[in-house]
């Protein structure tokens, strides 16, 4: 590699839907981003590979051509629970698309990361980053050391953004931890090939039993547009019967329940149970200090309502871009910096409030009698659970709106953000 393929206006440490869109917007912006992936595509990430409406909205705003073959789209959420189904079209607003839709993320990662490459991204695959690079003088990060090619190899920029995901080697190395206050959760799901994958409703499952114990979180059964469908459950820390789970026999005893002609069996499954960590409700922080930005699951921005990061990955990746955009426009250090921690107070603004009432919400349905009542009593009734499905999904018109919406976003805005 010669030494001018290796330097940048900003280097971006990941290449999953946080890393490829924060390069993306850079490079459309016309500046020289490096993306530097460990892995090699295709690979795969432990997802429901479920979108919202608002990773939709995001997708759309960065021109991906959600029509082209491989998508599955869906109306809304039909919800089982507390003895009752209920389907739920997803809402009509001004702001957000009213479809979701359902990608693996063997697929859309790649898919993504070559939508930055096209923007003008410089993508390096096999490229494992090992460690920051320091200026001595300032302890600002000035670059990375990678291992590329059998080759110890050194990256240099300006700017450094962190979007390697939930453990972010890149973060731990720039002394950020993981904030233990913060709700963490476990996802574990599989594939099966099911006559249930051209189902036009994503199901969400909000009673969990193992055995007698009733546990905080939910199952799902996602169609994808490949004649499968992803089939998962996630759980949250805040149960005292959190860490005596098998998540993996409870996905094999939940799947062995289910109707016989869904062939949620062995028989029919296409992959292995697989599982991972959930970062959520901003679990690491700052979002930007010393030169660098984090993005995504790096900086913990996972919905604690539903388990979501996709879409906060992507608007994570637009706003760090915006702002990387106007600092390196600016003419003195002290401006750039003034530019750059804005970043994390405009992640605040936007969801520090939600992420709040989203980690008071978890606390409460650890407490599996608070979770009875509320599936029990709140599923019957349409009106209540169309108002839980717009706050769970962080969907509602921010001006205007109808009487939920407004409810929801004062919500927010009385929510203290931290």
């Amino acid at each position: 590699m010669t030494d001018s393929t290796r330097t940048a206006d900003v280097i971006v440490v990941g290449a999953g839907p946080a890393g490829s869109g924060t390069a993306y917007w850079l490079a459309q912006a016309g500046l020289d981003v490096l993306l530097l992936e460990k892995a090699t595509f295709p690979r795969d990430k432990i997802c429901g590979d479920g979108l919202t409406p608002r990773a939709v909205r995001a997708l759309v705003g960065m021109g991906v051509d959600i029509n082209a073959p491989g998508w599955a789209r869906n109306k809304g959420l039909r919800i089982y629970g507390g003895g009752t189904k209920i389907e739920l079209p997803w809402p009509e607003l001004a702001s957000f698309p009213d479809f979701g839709l359902v990608r693996t993320r063997m697929d859309l990662d790649q898919l993504l990361a070559e939508h930055a490459v096209k923007a003008g991204a410089k993508l390096l695959q096999g490229c494992n980053v090992q460690a920051p690079i320091l200026d001595e003088r300032t302890d600002r990060i000035i670059g990375v050391t990678a291992r590329y090619e059998d080759e110890d190899v050194e990256f240099h920029a300006p700017l450094v953004v962190a979007a390697d995901g939930n453990s972010s080697r890149l973060s731990l190395a720039m002394g950020l931890r993981r904030r233990e206050d913060r709700p963490m959760g476990v996802a574990v799901r599989r594939y099966f090939e099911s006559p249930r994958s051209t189902d036009e409703y994503m199901e969400a499952w909000l009673e969990l039993w193992d055995g007698q114990r009733l546990l905080p979180g939910y199952g799902w059964v996602f169609p994808v547009a490949d004649g499968t469908c992803n089939v998962g459950l996630g759980l949250l820390n805040t149960s005292k019967s959190f860490q005596n789970v098998d998540y993996r026999g409870m996905l094999k005893r939940w799947c062995a329940n289910m109707p016989e002609e869904w062939q949620f069996d062995e028989e029919h499954a296409t992959s292995p149970i697989r599982g991972a960590a959930l970062p959520m409700g901003f679990n690491r922080q700052p979002h930007y200090t010393r030169g660098m930005l984090l993005v995504g699951d790096s900086g913990g921005m996972i919905n604690p309502f539903n388990g979501e990061g996709i879409d906060y990955a992507l608007e994570s990746g637009h706003l760090a871009a915006d702002i990387i955009v106007q600092a390196l426009a600016r003419r003195t250090p002290a401006q750039r910096e003034r530019t750059l921690y804005e970043y994390p107070r405009i992640l605040k603004d936007e969801h520090g409030g939600y992420f709040t009432l989203a980690r008071v919400f978890v606390q409460a349905i650890g407490d599996p009698r608070v979770m009875k009542f509320l599936t029990t009593h709140g599923l019957p009734h349409p009106t209540l659970m169309r108002f839980t499905l717009k706050l769970l999904a962080n969907l509602t018109d921010p001006k205007g709106g109808d009487a939920m919406d407004r409810v929801i976003n004062a919500m927010q805005k009385v929510a203290p953000a931290a």
